[in-house]
């Protein structure tokens, strides 16, 4: 048997302070240089490349960005100890958008971007500049506390000039690829921030909500005595109808009840009218297309050119319950509605302002929001003997994902990538991703890549990365990549205190290359997920410079995002 030494231990306090060994434990690390050591060690090692996504640092961090921060840090950890260099292992802050824009108008107390504009652009920015750093050493205190080793004194920032030179670089190419153009659509529209939104961005703001759903009745010009019916969850937008619209293939009748007759789909005769109705005739769809009605409202007047108050046929009608089998259509505010409007040439009336609410030509209505003025709309065609059916649907519906108003389908005049053509490129891609967990890759963001739509880059906003298009009055445009390129454009220097914002950015102008017009910037900022989407590239400045070193790292090994930021 061994004889055991009876030496004392040193005494172990029976008080386990969690607080004080982390604090011990960062002094040790800070001290030492730990982090420091670890990547002079592994200098010379195989590259393991990864990209800080950034966060936003004009708001307090919390429990998500710690998780999130645990990741990084576990995978990068790992891979040090595995025998890798991690690079490059500097943070980064997203510092545009809306995000930054809605904060400071809380702090001033804006209720709209009018208030931005008599409070001053210039004035404006600088705000939004000092408060993307308003909480930049809760977000240090937090990383350090988290033990995530991170070079935060050499951080990317998105609204640094090199930066945006890369970004606009970028657009460039997609300029000379033919990806980016400018069109008029139906695009989701905040009226509360006057901007558009693309479609991830309207993906994070769905809520049920409950709208009033409504069956009007048309008269019919080409028979007496005669309504056609029609279903719909938005009123205001009848203001704005200009034809209706039936499935070709579908059957509908002429119904009779209590005098007076209805033409609606058959299989929905007894949803729609109950019971005591009496079938007169049946025809097709088809058969409907062209049959004129009266409007339903006097402010829209047909033109000589663009005709309405027709039937036309869309194969997007559908038979749910609680229709009609026939949609009214208001192209200025549908994108099934808008695709009708061009097929058939029908006027396209929008009487609503960027703020949501009806101009003056809707004189009972004006000044009022669009979705206030439902029930009004609803009385109005009540009184009037128009309304058959009023009740409510429980639906899902979009609300701005930063300032939680209701978005409204607007159409406007919008700068898109052209992603619906990358389509196949892109899913292609997505097959050589390792994701984690395996079911996002053919989920979440395989079913985004199977269904994307071009995306609408371009925002009516002040504090952001500037669309860098110019137009000249003959409706030719110029994009530029570059501040090199606009010392060439304007054959001077750029003023000292110039920078790559609003309005600095709109004050330059020089002559078409086409025509020799003047050219003055299309006056919109970008989506400001497409700036942090450059980080893999821009953080280096490239391809101004650090083109090897950029070269080297891409494509990188590694990214960590929370799941509704993977679009």
């Amino acid at each position: 048997m061994t004889k055991i030494d009876n030496k004392p231990f040193t005494s172990v306090s029976p008080i386990f302070n969690l607080p004080e060994l982390e604090n011990k434990m960062r002094e040790f690390w800070n001290k030492e240089k730990i982090y420091e050591k670890t990547q002079e060690l592994r200098s010379s090692e195989p590259k393991f490349r990864w990209v800080e996504g950034p966060p936003t640092a004009n708001g307090e961090p919390h429990v998500g960005h710690i998780i999130t921060r645990c990741y990084k840090d576990l995978i990068l950890r790992f891979k040090t100890m595995s025998g890798f260099h991690v690079v490059p292992r500097t943070g980064g802050w997203d510092t545009h958008g809306l995000p930054v824009e809605v904060e400071v108008e809380k702090e001033l107390g804006f209720e709209s971007k009018q208030d931005i504009l008599d409070y001053g652009m210039v004035k404006f920015n600088q705000k939004c500049k000092a408060s993307v750093f308003k909480y930049e050493a809760e977000w240090r205190k937090m990383s350090e506390r988290n033990a995530f080793w991170l070079d935060m004194d050499n951080s990317y920032i998105t609204l640094e000039d090199n930066y945006i030179e890369s970004v606009w670089w970028s657009l460039k190419t997609l300029w000379d690829q033919g990806l980016l153009y400018k069109g008029w659509k139906i695009v989701p529209w905040c009226p509360r921030c006057g901007t558009s939104l693309s479609s991830h961005e309207v993906g994070q703001g769905y809520k049920d909500v409950v709208d009033p759903a409504i069956t009007v009745r048309f008269k019919s010009v080409d028979m007496e005595n005669t309504w056609f019916l029609a279903w719909t969850t938005t009123p205001w937008t009848l203001i704005s109808n200009v034809a209706l619209s039936v499935h070709p293939d579908f059957t509908y009748v002429i119904a009779e009840k209590d005098g007076t007759k209805y033409i609606l789909a058959e299989e929905l005769v007894e949803t729609v009218l109950g019971e005591d109705w009496n079938i007169e005739m049946r025809v097709s769809g088809q058969e409907l297309e062209g049959k004129s009605y009266e409007p339903l409202f006097p402010w829209l007047v047909p033109t000589t050119e663009k005709k309405g108050f027709f039937v036309t046929v869309a194969d997007y009608v559908t038979l749910d319950e609680g229709t009609t089998g026939i949609v009214h259509s208001a192209p200025a505010f549908g994108a099934d509605d808008a695709e009708i409007g061009t097929l058939y040439n029908l006027p396209s009336f929008n009487p609503v302002l960027e703020d949501g609410t009806f101009d003056e030509i809707i004189e009972p209505f004006a000044g009022m929001f669009v979705k206030d003025a439902d029930k009004h709309i609803i009385k109005m065609l009540d009184e009037r003997g128009d309304l058959l059916i009023e009740t409510t649907v429980e639906h899902s519906y979009p609300f701005c994902w930063r300032c939680d108003s209701p978005l409204i389908y607007y159409g406007r005049d919008s700068w898109f990538i052209k992603m619906a053509s990358l389509r196949e490129e892109l899913l292609e891609n997505n097959e050589q991703i390792n994701w984690v967990p395996k079911h996002i890759k053919n989920g979440r963001f395989g079913n985004f890549l199977d269904t994307v739509v071009d995306w609408s880059l371009s925002r009516n906003r002040f504090w952001g990365t500037p669309l860098p298009i110019w137009v000249c009055p003959k409706g030719h445009f110029h994009c530029v990549g570059s501040k090199e390129e606009l010392v060439e454009l304007t054959g001077e220097p750029l003023p000292d205190d110039f920078e790559l914002h609003r309005p600095w950015v709109d004050d330059i102008h020089f002559n078409c290359p086409e025509c020799n017009d003047k050219m003055t910037r299309e006056e919109y900022v970008i989506d400001c997920w497409y700036d942090s989407g450059s980080a893999p590239f821009a953080q280096y400045h490239y391809p101004f410079e650090n083109k090897e070193l950029f070269d080297e790292h891409f494509p990188f090994d590694f990214i960590s995002e929370a799941v509704d930021q993977t679009r």
